[in-house]
């Protein structure tokens, strides 16, 4: 049902059962994960939206249990994939092997069958995804873009709703293979996960080392969620609102010939805007609403997804949180996930220590309301 046909007591309706069925998923969550607001609510918006996420911290934090935790309160098929180096691509999509039957005659018969990979589910944990290979990493492009994988110049089509949930750490290198830039721009979200304060860490300990395991139940299925996710794209956006998001990209693209710093003059050895530019034929005009740090210290900007990632997601939170209306506080409170993965910084930025967080906050702390 497309917004024209609800009426307001449809649509009132609606937006109750989204938000009860929202509070429910995080309440569930709630009785075993401490703490963490952020990180599940980033989490949820993903999975109201229909994105990807990715979640990056050191072991040990409960990024796994997060995940397995929210499979628990879905009743949705959960499928996980643990990333080695020696996975190889059909470990995950699935292969055509070779069945014997029996045939007409009473001969048997060999035919080919497709046997599903672990990719075949609604929720799918990708654990440790940065230690798989680049070949086998590229196996979950065409999934997370498409909804569907192609095995032997078939493709099949996975089931809906599709999640895809991924982990990685940021620390240890050893026998890891980043992410490339293609893949990270196809996650929704990349949420950082933190440790545990000392309280939290206390209720940990009470929870897991009692022998007590908390009741979980499954609160919403695949078709509650589907419609869900088709109501956020019913949300109202004012064209204000949708402009600043299209403004906050653009300022993350460094300008042509911009002053100060290696990443706005385009020097060897630094990636610089100029060099971008002519490479990729970039309209020098992208980097007019670029802000000093983002001239000095990246290299190449958010592609349009991360337009669509801000505002699906601020329709998402208003949602949530009971408003009509996008608006710009919710876009600035959604910026950090979904910009953060979306940007190449320089060899500057590298050496002084700037994090990629440091240029989109200084981009939302600088960006006028109005442009």
């Amino acid at each position: 049902m497309t917004q024209q046909q609800r009426s307001p007591d449809e649509a009132r309706a609606a937006a109750e059962r989204f938000r009860a069925d929202f509070e429910a998923v995080r309440e569930q969550v709630g009785r075993v994960i401490v703490g963490q607001r952020d990180t599940v609510e980033g989490v949820l918006l993903c999975l109201f939206v229909g994105g990807h996420c990715l979640l990056e911290g050191v072991p040990g934090i409960g990024k796994t249990l997060l995940v397995r935790t929210l499979s628990r309160a879905l009743d949705l098929r959960f499928g996980r994939v643990q990333f080695t180096p020696d996975l190889m691509p059909a470990d995950i999509t699935g292969t055509t092997v070779v069945h014997e039957v029996e045939g007409a005659s009473g001969r048997t018969v060999r035919e080919f069958r497709f046997q599903q990979g672990p990719l075949f589910a609604q929720i799918v944990l990708a654990d440790e995804i940065n230690r798989a290979t680049p070949k086998t990493q590229s196996a979950l492009l065409e999934a997370m873009q498409e909804r569907s994988v192609t095995v032997a110049g078939v493709t099949h089509e996975l089931p809906r709703p599709f999640f895809v949930l991924a982990t990685q750490n940021p620390v240890e290198q050893e026998g890891t293979y980043p992410l490339p830039e293609a893949q990270l721009d196809r996650f929704f979200f990349k949420l950082l996960v933190g440790s545990p304060t000392r309280e939290e860490l206390g209720q940990i300990l009470a929870r897991t080392t009692t022998g007590v395991e908390a009741e979980l139940r499954s609160v919403l299925d695949a078709e509650r969620l589907i419609a869900h996710q088709a109501l956020v794209r019913e949300v109202a956006i004012a064209d204000h609102v949708q402009d600043y998001a299209i403004r906050m990209v653009l300022a993350t693209h460094p300008r042509v010939g911009g002053e100060g710093g290696s990443g706005g003059s385009g020097g060897s050895g630094s990636g610089g805007a100029a060099s971008v530019t002519k490479r990729f034929g970039r309209d020098p005009s992208a980097g007019l609403y670029a802000t000093p740090m983002t001239n000095q210290y990246v290299r190449m900007g958010a592609s349009p997804r991360a337009a669509q990632a801000l505002v699906l997601a601020a329709k998402c939170r208003a949602l949530v949180e009971g408003r009509p209306a996008a608006g710009v506080d919710d876009l600035r409170a959604v910026a950090l996930p979904a910009l953060r993965h979306r940007l190449i910084l320089n060899f500057e930025a590298e050496a002084e220590g700037v994090t990629h967080d440091a240029i989109v906050e200084n981009i939302v702390a600088t960006l006028a309301v109005e442009g």
